[in-house]
């Protein structure tokens, strides 16, 4: 079995209206040296061992997960415990 940890984000130049509302939230915290705040997806995917996992990740975030045309995935996969 293998723990598969996927990261999405937003491609630069999309606007991200929840990371603004994010940034503007720690302003009024007066958390004043944050920059720019991105908000994105983090996921976590049992699967079974199989010699293609990786394509098979790459399909799974192509045609559901991930918005291709806007947003960017990387993952890593573990062994689980």
């Amino acid at each position: 079995m293998r723990k598969v940890k996927i990261h999405i984000t937003l491609k630069e130049g999309v606007l991200d209206p929840q990371g603004k509302a994010v940034q503007n939230s720690l302003k009024s915290l007066e958390y004043n040296n944050v920059q720019e705040v991105r908000v994105g997806k983090y996921m976590e995917v049992l699967v079974e061992d199989t010699e293609n996992i990786e394509a098979q990740i790459d399909q799974m975030c192509d045609q559901l997960l991930a918005n291709p045309v806007i947003e960017n995935y990387s993952y890593t996969i573990e062994e689980a415990v």
